[in-house]
């Protein structure tokens, strides 16, 4: 059921590793400093309330857990016009005017990535599969959406691929031993589709910085060991490089540093 014309879908279930519902907590506040009046929902497998979301959803299909239980995004999404974001991330800067593009379009794919120096990343090491097999350079992390017959026909494929991941993986140059991930299930879906249909050429947005230390040459496997960050009145910076995009800071456990933060910045807001 439609409830309000356009909002952020954080999608969040925690795993007996991660505590993902944290990491959205604070995604949705980094959210809330920059676009107070934003509509936000979670989307979790429990029951679980906090003032910082405006709607709270569970999976209206059974949940098998991960990403799996992706596809359900597009029924369990309150609004007519959605931005899915993935739950690791922040929002560094104001990102509101990239409505005026999107909804423009039925569905848009952010292409490609940025490393901290806001640079498109060069790095295919974890993209292999991806040029083996002339798929789209997709990343799920932050995905567009309304309601329309193409991003129903394009969530119905990434369903049917995931549920038959098995039959999907052979036809892929390589992929016997892959295991079905959102990004790659989305590039596969998308090439089904058209990718013409699923991304917004001629753009630097939507775009997201991802921090796996390939992407930005960091020997560490935790960027934070080798990289400064710091995040004052609401500016988020590595290395005194401002991140203008939302940064995927991939370490979990880093929601943990900057939640006191962001509390404060909402304190003071």
């Amino acid at each position: 059921m439609i409830e309000a014309e356009r909002g952020y879908l954080i999608v969040a279930s925690n795993t007996l590793d991660v505590d993902y519902i944290a990491c959205a907590r604070v995604l949705a506040k980094s959210l809330r400093y920059w676009h107070p009046t934003a509509k936000i929902c979670l989307l979790t497998n429990t029951e679980y309330s906090d003032s910082v979301f405006d709607y709270v959803k569970q999976f209206p299909y059974p949940s098998v857990g991960g990403w799996a239980d992706d596809w359900q995004v597009f029924s369990a999404s309150p609004f007519r016009q959605t931005i899915k974001l993935e739950a690791d991330m922040i929002v560094t800067a104001p990102i509101d005017h990239w409505w005026t593009m999107l909804e423009h379009r039925d569905v848009v794919v952010t292409q490609g990535s940025k490393n901290f120096l806001q640079h498109t990343a060069t790095s295919r090491h974890y993209r292999k599969i991806f040029d083996a097999n002339n798929l789209p350079d997709l990343y799920n992390a932050i995905t567009y959406w309304r309601i329309s017959k193409t991003a129903k026909d394009f969530f119905f494929r990434v369903r049917h691929i995931f549920e038959n991941w098995d039959v999907y993986k052979q036809s892929l140059r390589g992929g016997q031993d892959e295991i079905a991930n959102t990004d790659l299930v989305y590039a596969m879906a998308a090439s089904f589709i058209g990718v013409e249909n699923v991304i917004l050429p001629n753009t630097t947005y939507p775009g997201l910085v991802h921090m796996k230390p390939k992407i930005n040459n960091v020997a560490a496997d935790d960027w934070r060991k080798q990289l400064v960050w710091e995040l004052i009145d609401g500016e988020f910076r590595i290395n005194t490089v401002s991140q203008r995009y939302p940064v995927h800071y991939h370490q979990k456990d880093f929601a943990q540093e900057l939640e006191p933060i962001y509390d404060k910045l909402l304190a003071s807001n």
